[in-house]
């Protein structure tokens, strides 16, 4: 089992990366492998709908998404974890989530997603929905915890202080390890659920 955690904090030792050093202690805990990325220092430029992805099998630009989708395609489990901004993801990590998401062509059925989301005060909700949008799109299960995935920090440090934040996501991890380990037997016993054409359709014709 092995689990890709990416970080969408522009800051490498912030309240994020805390958030998800205390994830990696849980998940190797339960034995599963880790890598954690940092995408929110990154310079890292949207979509442009050019359709190349289509042609090629990835994205015309050449940077971190293209590097990760293979790590992506290899892994069970996917977590994504952001600052909030406005009650939104930083803006860095949504544009490398849309691209990664929309050029890598594999079959994303069955990995497991969980996001995290870090505040000093409000607007986590929104986030943390934000960033699960990508997952329900892509028939990944959305694994849950005892609340929802948020932890409290301003400072660099702080949500350390933040005790049932940081047991939110231990739990989490060992959530996440379990319905990964779950759907391992599933698929070798019953195989991944029947796919059907899928019509594509414009609301204005």
């Amino acid at each position: 089992m092995k689990v890709l955690l990416i970080n969408g904090s522009p800051r490498i030792n912030g309240n994020t990366a805390l958030a998800l050093e205390e994830m990696v202690k849980a998940f190797h805990e339960e034995g599963v492998d880790t890598e954690v990325i940092t995408i929110g220092n990154q310079a890292i430029r949207g979509c442009i709908a050019c359709g190349t992805c289509g042609q090629k099998g990835q994205c015309v630009f050449d940077d971190a998404v293209n590097e990760i989708a293979p790590k992506f395609e290899e892994c069970d489990g996917l977590v994504l974890a952001s600052p909030v901004y406005y009650a939104s993801a930083n803006g860095t990590l949504i544009s490398f989530l849309d691209r990664l998401f929309y050029s890598s062509r594999f079959d994303k059925t069955m990995k497991v997603g969980g996001s995290v989301v870090v505040a000093r005060r409000g607007g986590l909700s929104a986030t943390f929905d934000e960033l699960n949008k990508y997952f329900t799109i892509s028939g990944m299960p959305v694994a849950s915890s005892q609340y929802w995935n948020s932890v409290h920090g301003a400072a660099p440090g702080e949500a350390t202080q933040d005790a049932e934040g940081l047991h939110t996501v231990r739990t989490l991890a060992r959530n996440m390890t379990f319905l990964m380990k779950s759907i391992a037997l599933g698929k070798e016993k019953y195989g991944l659920p029947a796919k059907e054409p899928k019509p594509f359709t414009n609301f204005i014709r």
